[in-house]
């Protein structure tokens, strides 16, 4: 569930704020997302335009949301010919996302809100297909559990695939921002690798783990335990300093339920 915060969001937009303006790049970026006339396309801050405007000319149908009155205003007239535009003056972290229907997210996002907007996206009963977002890379990275995974990662991964698919130079921004910023690109899993009951084991599977190791002490595996359950699914041992992959935590989860049976 999401938890409640309180945000002033518009007092912190003209240090977060960094546009894309150059056309070519883009329609660029956007090429890689493949969005076509039959997609329904949510971008979180419209910005001066720039983005959505090349956006309403591949998609079915864009809904962009803005906070700030004058960018909201300022984009009103510059877009007032994309007909299948719904421009929303409003806090995205407010915005009722759709309950029903499929829908990809494409935006640049402003860096200071990165985690809420991600939870928010991930977290409701009818998630994007598709989010693909410019974002700083370190926290494209922590998402995708670089260097290590963390509780957020390992979640996240029950459900999307995580890839960094751009690589932005600073000057691609203005104003240019002091971090280095990436496009990172969500795809829902058709299949969620655990059902809804499983995904609340694993969560405290995971917490335990994280606080006090998987195996030994009060960790909730044996060292053999890990050991044979890693290499009968073929996977490579834990490392000393514990379990690095996802794939493994998933394994040693498996290997857990089997055991309290």
């Amino acid at each position: 569930m999401q938890k409640s915060r309180k945000y002033d969001n518009t007092k912190h937009l003209s240090d977060s704020q960094n546009f894309i303006t150059n056309r070519k790049l883009i329609h660029r970026i956007i090429r890689l997302a493949k969005i076509s006339p039959g997609d329904i396309v949510l971008e979180i801050g419209t910005g001066k335009g720039h983005l959505t405007e090349v956006l309403c000319e591949k998609a079915d149908r864009v809904y962009s949301v803005e906070i700030d009155r004058k960018l909201y205003e300022s984009a009103r007239e510059r877009l007032a010919k994309c007909s299948n535009l719904k421009l929303i003056y409003g806090d995205f972290l407010k915005y009722n996302l759709p309950e029903k229907g499929d829908y990809k997210v494409f935006s640049n996002i402003p860096y200071f809100i990165t985690t809420q907007i991600v939870e928010k996206l991930t977290c409701v009963s009818n998630p994007p297909r598709e989010i693909w977002m410019v974002m700083e890379k370190g926290a494209a990275k922590r998402f995708m559990g670089m260097p290590k995974e963390t509780e957020k990662s390992l979640l996240l991964k029950v459900n999307w695939d995580m890839e960094i698919r751009y690589h932005f130079r600073r000057e691609d921004f203005h104003p240019m921002p002091s971090v280095d910023s990436v496009l990172i690109y969500f795809s829902r899993k058709e299949v969620p690798d655990l059902s809804r009951s499983e995904y609340r084991e694993f969560q405290k599977f995971i917490e335990h783990s994280l606080k006090y190791g998987i195996c030994g002490g009060r960790g909730l595996l044996t060292k053999r335990q890990v050991s044979v359950a890693l290499k009968q699914a073929g996977l490579p041992h834990a490392h000393e300093n514990g379990v690095t992959l996802y794939i493994q935590w998933l394994c040693l989860f498996r290997c857990y339920q089997q055991i309290k049976k």
